[in-house]
């Protein structure tokens, strides 16, 4: 089963989207605009909106990084 953590971050600048970042346990991620209803790729951040993928990304691979070290060692 997969685990999926949801994000949602809404910008306070141009161009204002309002964005849902899902990071799945199997490294994968979805951005989704949600006032366009389009899924964009990290590349389409910039700004504040960037940045908060950039810390989330961090905190979920050292996070998942520290269960899997609990769970082998």
């Amino acid at each position: 089963m997969q685990n999926c953590e949801h994000y949602r971050f809404v910008e306070k600048h141009r161009p204002f989207r309002d964005l849902t970042f899902k990071f799945y346990s199997d490294g994968r991620l979805t951005i989704i605009d949600n006032g366009a209803g389009e899924v964009i790729t990290p590349r389409e951040l910039k700004g504040a909106s960037h940045d908060f993928y950039v810390r989330k990304r961090i905190a979920f691979i050292k996070s998942d990084l520290e269960a899997k070290r609990l769970k082998y060692a």
